[in-house]
C-alpha cells in the first residue's frame, strides 16, 4: 500500500499542523510505503518572497524529521524536485471540466479572504491530482477541508481511464481521521496562521510561556468560583498534551473553584513544553548537520522520480505523446 501526503511550507509549524498532519503521517509511515512531499509549487499561490519559500521549505523538512519522520521508512522530497508533476497536471487539465474547478470551495474561500483570483489558485486541484496520481497512490490522508480535492482527483483519474484505457490510473482512497483532535487557536477560533492565533511547535521557552499566559482566551470568573468547562480553550489545549487522569484532574479543579486561570495556564505550558521535548532535542542535533537534511531530500527526490517516470511513461504512451 502506497501512502502519499503533502504539506505546504507556509511558515512555522504550529500544534494544529502537528496534530492534524504531522503526527498522523508519522504513525502511518510504518503501515505502508510512505511518500511525503513538501508542496512548494502550491505554496507559490500565497507566497511572494523567494527567500521565504526556500527557508520555509528547508525548515519544514527539518521540523518533519524532528517530529519523528524516519527517512529509512519514508520518502521525503520537495515537490519541485520532481518536474514530471507539471506535465501530468497539464495532461489532466485537458480532461478537467471548468465546472469541476468552479465548484471547489477552497478557491472561493481564499478569494473571499482577499487572495488574488489567479489561475494557479483556481487550478490548484488539478496539480494536487497530479501530485497524487503520479505515484500510484493508494491512500491519501487528508483533512476534511481537502476531501473535495481528493474527489476531484478520483474524477479526473476516472475520466482519463474512460478516455485512454481502464487501469491507466489507480483510484486513490481518502483517509480522513474523523477522531482527529480539533485544535482551537489561542482565541478560540480554528488555529490558523491567518488568524494569528497559533501555538508553535518550536521556539524559545520564555516567549512561548508569555504567549500562553497572555493570549489564551479565558473569562473573568473570580479565582474562588467554579470555572466553566464547556468550550474552554484552555482545557481543549491541555487535553492534547496531558494524560486522561491529568486532564480529568484539571476539569475537576475547574468545577471545584479556588484555583485561578494562571495556575491552569502554567500546568498547560509545562505539559506542552514536555510533550515536544524529544522533538526539540532532535531538531537541535539536526541543526548541527544541515547537510543531512538536504541529503535526505535529494535521496527522496531521486526515489520519487523513479516512480514518477514509470507512471508518466505509461500515461504519455496512452495519450499519444510517447514516440517509442
Amino acid at each position: 500500500m502506497r501512502i502519499l501526503t503533502g504539506l505546504q511550507p507556509s511558515g512555522k509549524l504550529h500544534i494544529g499542523n502537528y496534530f492534524g498532519a504531522i503526527e498522523p503521517a508519522v504513525r502511518l509511515q510504518t503501515q505502508g510505503e510512505a511518500f511525503y512531499f513538501i508542496a512548494n509549487y502550491h505554496a507559490m499561490t500565497t507566497m511572494e518572497s523567494a527567500e521565504a519559500l526556500q527557508e520555509n521549505t528547508f525548515n519544514l523538512a527539518l521540523d518533519f524529521i524532528s517530529c519523528g519522520l524516519d527517512p529509512e521508512h519514508s520518502v521525503l522530497f520537495v515537490q519541485s524536485a520532481v518536474p514530471e508533476v507539471n506535465e501530468l497536471a497539464w495532461i489532466l487539465s485537458t480532461v478537467c471540466p471548468m465546472g469541476l474547478l468552479e465548484r471547489c470551495h477552497s478557491y472561493k474561500d481564499k478569494v473571499a479572504k482577499g487572495f488574488q483570483p489567479q489561475h494557479a489558485l483556481f487550478a490548484y486541484p488539478a496539480l494536487m491530482a497530479a501530485d497524487i496520481l503520479l505515484y500510484d497512490s493508494d491512500l491519501v490522508p487528508v483533512g476534511k477541508d481537502q476531501k473535495q480535492h481528493l474527489e476531484v482527483t478520483r474524477d479526473l483519474a476516472g475520466k482519463m481511464n474512460d478516455a485512454f484505457g481502464e487501469g491507466l490510473f489507480k483510484l486513490p482512497e481518502a483517509l480522513i481521521a474523523e477522531n482527529t483532535a480539533v485544535v482551537p487557536g489561542l482565541d478560540g477560533q480554528k488555529m490558523s496562521k491567518s488568524y494569528g492565533n497559533t501555538l508553535p511547535i518550536f521556539g524559545e521557552e520564555k516567549p512561548l510561556l508569555k504567549m500562553v499566559n497572555k493570549k489564551i482566551l479565558t473569562d473573568s470568573t473570580p479565582l474562588e468560583d467554579p470555572k466553566p468547562v464547556e468550550g474552554s480553550v484552555l482545557l481543549q489545549l491541555y487535553r492534547l498534551f496531558a494524560g486522561e487522569a491529568e486532564y480529568q484532574a484539571m476539569v475537576d479543579a475547574h468545577l471545584a473553584g479556588g484555583v485561578g486561570y494562571g495556575t491552569f495556564k502554567k500546568q498547560l505550558f509545562e505539559a506542552y513544553w514536555e510533550y515536544f521535548r524529544p522533538a526539540r532535542e532532535c531538531r537541535e542535533a539536526l541543526l548541527q548537520d544541515p547537510a543531512h537534511i538536504t541529503d535526505v531530500l535529494d535521496k527522496g527526490a531521486a526515489r520519487a522520480r523513479e516512480e514518477a517516470a514509470k507512471v508518466l511513461t505509461r500515461v504519455r504512451r496512452a495519450v499519444g505523446l510517447g514516440w517509442h
